[in-house]
C-alpha cells in the first residue's frame, strides 16, 4: 500500500511574523551603526576654533557615533603643530567632549619669520598677540632662551610685546621686554623667573609707568 505525502500548508502567519522579525533586527543593527554625532563639545582649544578641531578630527559632518573611535579622534588631534595632548570622552545620547591642552606659544622669531611653541616646536605665525623676539641670538643662547621663555607664566607672557637682546660688559645673556603696558623690564637668563613676578611688582608702584631693572638688583625707574 502507497504511503500519501502529506504537504505541509504554507502558513503565512508564521512566515510574516518571522520576516518582521528579521527587519526590527536589521533595522535596529542600521539604526545602531548609523546613529550619528548629536553634540561635539571642545573645551580648552584658544588657538585653533572648534571648527578647526572637528575639520581636523575629520568629525565636521557628524559621523555615525558608534563607529567613531576616541583613539581615531585623539590620534588625529595629535599630529596637529598647536596640540600638545587631548583627552576625548563619549557620552550618553551621541554627546562628544575633546579637552584640549594646548601648547604654550613662546614668542615670533623674526630671524626665522616663525612661531615658537614649547619643545622646541616651530611653526607659521597665526592672527595672534604673542611676544616678538626682534634680535638674532648666538645658537646657545637662544637654546637657553628658548627653555627660560617655557618657564614664564601666561598672564605675564602675553603682556611682552617685543623682545630686544641688549648684552653688556657684564653679560652676554641680557635682555629688554618691552610690555604692552608702556614698562620696560631688563634682565638676565639667570634672573628670568623673576619676571613671573611683574604683575605683583607693578600692582605695588601703583602702576607707574618706567624701566624695571631685574638684571642688576630689583630697582623702578619712573619715566616721566
Amino acid at each position: 500500500m502507497k504511503k500519501t505525502k502529506t504537504r505541509k500548508k504554507f502558513n503565512l502567519l508564521k512566515f510574516l511574523i518571522i520576516a518582521m522579525v528579521i527587519y526590527i533586527i536589521g533595522f535596529l543593527v542600521y539604526s545602531f551603526f548609523t546613529f550619528p554625532i548629536k553634540n561635539i563639545r571642545v573645551y580648552n582649544s584658544t588657538i585653533l576654533s572648534d571648527q578647526e578641531i572637528l575639520r581636523i578630527s575629520k568629525i565636521d559632518d557628524y559621523p555615525s557615533f558608534f563607529l567613531t573611535s576616541k583613539s581615531a579622534i585623539e590620534k588625529k588631534l595629535k599630529n596637529n603643530d598647536y596640540i600638545k595632548d587631548v583627552i576625548v570622552r563619549k557620552k550618553w545620547l551621541g554627546v562628544i567632549e575633546i579637552e584640549i591642552i594646548e601648547k604654550k606659544i613662546l614668542f615670533f622669531d623674526i630671524a626665522s619669520n616663525k612661531l615658537v611653541l614649547e619643545g622646541n616646536h616651530k611653526v607659521d605665525p597665526i592672527n595672534q598677540s604673542y611676544p616678538v623676539l626682534s634680535d638674532s641670538l648666538p645658537t646657545e643662547i637662544y637654546l637657553k632662551f628658548e627653555k627660560k621663555m617655557e618657564l614664564l607664566e601666561e598672564d605675564v607672557l602675553f603682556k611682552i610685546s617685543e623682545i630686544k637682546y641688549v648684552p653688556n660688559e657684564v653679560d652676554e645673556e641680557r635682555f629688554l621686554f618691552i610690555m604692552s603696558d608702556g614698562n620696560y623690564v631688563y634682565l638676565t637668563l639667570y634672573t628670568f623667573d623673576k619676571v613671573n613676578k611683574y604683575n605683583v611688582i607693578i600692582e605695588s608702584l601703583e602702576k607707574k609707568r618706567g624701566i624695571l631693572y631685574l638684571d642688576s638688583g630689583n630697582y623702578f625707574k619712573v619715566l616721566d
